[in-house]
C-alpha cells in the first residue's frame, strides 16, 4: 500500500505532465536557496574532505572501514572526478523533491540538526524530513540500487553497506521521533517511491551505534568480513574473493595487500566481470 504522501505526489505529477499544475514563488526561492546552499558546500572549498568525525551518516558503516579513516585516511583510493557531482545531484534530488512535496500540499517538518549522545561522544547530523511524527530521509539512487536495495526493507538489511538504517534510526532517536522510511528518486529515469523502515528496531539500532561509537574510541583494528569462495557455474574454483561487504571500501587495497581486481578467470566471455581476487591458484597468476 503507497503512503498518502506518495500518492499526492503521483497526482501532482499527473497534473504537470497535463499542464494543469503550478508552482509557488515561496517554494521556488526555497528550492532554489536549497540548492545554493548546496554548490556552496560542494564547490565553495573550506570542507576538507576525509576530516574523521563520527557522524550519522557514517555511523553504520564497518567499524573496521572507520578505523581506516580515523587513522590512516591517507591511503584511502582517491575520488574520482564525478565524486562531487554526485553529490551534488543528490542534493538537487532532495532541494526537488521536498518542493514537489509542498506542492502536492503534503505537509512536513524540514530539516534540522539533531545530536545523539552516545557517552563521551555526541554523533550529529541533519535529518531531511519529518512527516506524520516520523522522520523520513531522501535517497537518489541509481536504477540497480532503486530496484534491487530499496525493494524493501529487508532487501535493504540485507546488504546495508552505507549505513543508511543506522542513520534513520540515530536521527529518531536524536530527534525523539518515530523512523519512517526512505523516500527514494531513480536517477536514471525519474521513478519514485517510498520505502517504509517497517522491521526497524529503534532501540536495537541505537545499541548498534553505541557500540560502534565504543569500537572506535578503543580505536583497535580488527576485520569486519573474511574472504569468500570463488564459484564457477555452482562449483568452487579454488580461489578466494572479497566479501560484497569490502567491494566498495575505499581502504581494500592496504586492508588486503593480496588483492587483485582482474577480469573473471574462468570466464569465457568476451567481456568478463571484473572480480576482486584475495587468494588466486598459481596456475591462474600468469595466466
Amino acid at each position: 500500500m503507497k503512503h498518502p504522501a506518495e500518492l499526492a505526489l503521483h497526482q501532482y505529477m499527473e497534473d504537470a505532465v497535463k499542464g494543469n499544475s503550478t508552482m509557488s514563488d515561496a517554494t521556488i526561492k526555497q528550492v532554489a536557496t536549497d540548492i545554493s546552499d548546496a554548490l556552496k558546500r560542494q564547490f565553495g572549498g573550506g570542507n576538507k574532505r576525509g576530516d574523521f568525525k563520527l557522524r550519522m551518516s557514517n555511523i553504520g558503516r564497518p567499524t573496521c572501514q572507520l578505523w581506516y579513516e580515523k587513522n590512516k585516511p591517507e591511503v584511502a583510493l582517491p575520488f574520482p572526478t564525478t565524486f562531487v557531482m554526485n553529490m551534488m545531484l543528490g542534493d538537487i534530488v532532495e532541494a526537488v523533491f521536498k518542493g514537489l512535496l509542498k506542492e502536492a500540499g503534503v505537509k512536513y517538518e524540514d530539516t534540522d540538526k539533531v545530536d545523539l549522545d552516545c557517552g563521551d561522544t555526541t554523533v550529529s547530523g541533519s535529518y531531511d524530513l519529518i512527516l506524520d511524527g516520523a522522520v523520513d530521509d531522501i535517497k537518489s539512487a541509481s536504477d540497480w540500487s532503486y530496484r534491487n536495495k530499496f525493494e524493501s526493507y529487508d532487501s535493504l538489511a540485507s546488504g546495508d553497506g552505507f549505513g543508511y538504517i543506522a542513520q534513520l534510526a540515530g536521527y529518531a532517536k536524536a530527534a525523539n521521533k518515530k523512523a519512517g522510511g526512505w523516500w527514494v528518486v531513480n536517477k536514471s529515469n525519474g521513478a519514485f517511491k517510498y520505502v517504509p523502515a517497517t522491521g526497524l528496531d529503534l532501540d536495537a539500532e541505537v545499541n548498534k551505534i553505541k557500540d560502534t561509537v565504543k569500537v572506535v574510541e578503543e580505536n583497535k583494528f580488527e576485520k569486519c568480513f573474511q574472504p569468500v569462495p570463488e564459484k564457477f557455474r555452482g562449483k568452487e574454483t579454488g580461489n578466494k574473493v572479497l566479501n560484497d561487504g569490502c567491494r566498495f571500501c575505499s581502504y581494500r587495497f592496504d586492508c588486503w595487500p593480496l588483492l587483485k581486481e582482474l577480469p573473471a578467470v574462468k570466464s569465457q566471455a568476451k567481456n568478463p566481470p571484473t572480480v576482486a581476487y584475495v587468494e588466486l591458484k598459481e596456475e591462474y597468476i600468469n595466466g
